[in-house]
């Protein structure tokens, strides 16, 4: 079993703004907040929308945690991209104050 540490990883705060990033949660997290920029590509979407994540460029998998990002980030890399976890996802993301938008026009939230 490979475990968490072994998931190349950055914190929130070394995510560049013009890196590619792939949020990989369900849509209902998504609607409530998520990065202006990203591309939202829920889990159980991977296989099937695979082709839109470009390989010749470092993809930063974002969640809500961390955890589902890590699991991506690994099937990636092992498929080979360039892929890295951004550790603690929208929750750190949202803490450090990082850009998020929702769906709705209302304050973002991570759900």
């Amino acid at each position: 079993m490979t475990t968490a540490q072994s998931v190349p990883e950055v914190p929130v705060s070394e995510v560049p703004d013009s890196g590619w990033l792939l949020d990989v949660r369900e849509p209902y997290e998504w609607a409530a907040g998520h990065i202006p920029t990203a591309t939202h590509i829920p889990l159980a979407q991977l296989n099937h929308r695979a082709a839109e994540i470009p390989k010749n460029d470092t993809v930063y998998v974002i969640c809500r945690s961390g955890m589902r990002s890590a699991r991506v980030v690994m099937a990636l890399a092992e498929a080979g991209w360039q892929a890295v976890n951004v550790a603690g996802g929208m929750q750190d993301w949202a803490a450090a104050g990082r850009p998020m938008v929702s769906d709705s026009g209302a304050a973002p939230t991570v759900a």
